[in-house]
């Protein structure tokens, strides 16, 4: 019973968290938690002569309850980071709605040769 108990606490957890699916089409190096990631929304162009180098979707796993907006953007931030990206691009997002309690996000990851605090951005509302 105990086993029991303790598996179910285990799924609950490791599964309150979005659903991520990420595909990095080449992996750089990772950058330190100094280097500036930017977060562009839909509405924000991507400079010119950035790489794309990732694509992910963050969805709903039905258990999931810590998938607001900003939530998957930080989840996207680290997900950059540790592939070499510093730019972080919403290609399309679904609000939460009677299916999901979820907003649901496609991102793509690139990399820029510049100064990505110069670019306009979406500035994260943190908590």
């Amino acid at each position: 019973m105990k086993k029991l108990l303790f598996g179910i606490s285990i799924f609950l957890l490791v599964s309150c968290g979005a659903n991520i699916k990420s595909s990095f089409t080449e992996q750089l190096k990772p950058l330190t938690i100094e280097n500036k990631v930017a977060f562009l929304d839909m509405e924000h162009k991507v400079p010119e002569n950035s790489k794309k180098i990732g694509i992910a979707k963050f969805g709903d796993s039905g258990f999931s309850t810590d998938c607001g907006f900003d939530t998957n953007l930080i989840s996207a931030r680290n997900l950059a980071r540790t592939n070499g990206a510093n730019i972080v691009k919403v290609i399309s997002k679904s609000t939460p709605d009677l299916w999901s309690s979820c907003y649901r996000i496609t991102v793509e990851f690139y990399y820029f040769d510049g100064d990505v605090t110069k670019l306009s951005q979406y500035q994260l509302q943190i908590n």
